[in-house]
C-alpha cells in the first residue's frame, strides 16, 4: 500500500513547472524594519534612518533589508491557496530544507505592500515519508516593474 508521501508526490509532480498563483499583499512599514534591525544587529541609516535617507539614499526614503524580505518568505507563501489540498493529507511537518539561490533585483520602500507568487520547480521523494520541494518564489511590490526577491526556496514535507 502506499504512503501518504507516495500518494502525495504523484500530485506534485502534476504541478510542476505551473504557477502556483499569488498570496495576499503585506505592508512593509517603519516599525517592522526597526526590530528586523534589532535582530539582526543591521542598523545601516538605509534602513533605520529616514531623514538621512531622505538626504543620501537614491530611494529618498528607508528600504527593508534583502534578508527580511526573504524571512517573510514562509509567510506570504503561506496565503497562496493550493490548487488541491490532497497533497497535504498526512503531513506531520514541513521543514525548511534551505535555497538554491536568491537575488535582490529591487529594493523594497518602506510602506511598500508585498506578495509572494510561487511556482514548483520539482518535487522528489526522499523517503517513503519525505518530499523535497522546490519552488521559485518571487517577491512582488505592488507598484513596481521588478520584484524585491526572487529565491529558490527548499523544503521536505514528512509524512506520518
Amino acid at each position: 500500500m502506499a504512503t501518504s508521501a507516495e500518494k502525495a508526490i504523484e500530485l506534485f509532480k502534476q504541478s510542476v513547472g505551473q504557477d502556483d498563483g499569488v498570496g495576499e499583499w503585506m505592508t512593509i512599514d517603519q516599525a517592522r524594519i526597526n526590530a528586523f534591525a534589532d535582530a539582526t544587529l543591521d542598523h545601516q541609516f538605509i534602513h533605520v534612518d529616514p531623514e538621512k535617507s531622505a538626504q543620501f539614499s537614491p530611494y529618498k526614503k528607508t528600504v527593508a533589508h534583502g534578508f527580511l524580505t526573504l524571512s517573510l518568505i514562509t509567510h506570504l507563501t503561506a496565503t497562496i491557496k493550493q490548487k488541491d489540498t490532497r497533497v497535504y493529507e498526512g503531513v506531520v511537518m514541513g521543514v525548511n530544507y534551505g535555497l538554491d539561490k536568491v537575488r535582490f533585483p529591487a529594493p523594497v520602500k518602506v510602506d511598500s505592500r508585498i506578495r509572494a507568487r510561487r511556482e514548483l520547480m520539482s518535487a522528489e521523494l526522499k523517503g517513503p515519508d519525505t518530499i523535497q520541494l522546490t519552488h521559485k518564489v518571487t517577491v512582488e511590490v505592488e507598484g513596481e516593474s521588478k520584484p524585491s526577491c526572487v529565491a529558490e526556496w527548499v523544503n521536505r514535507l514528512v509524512y506520518g
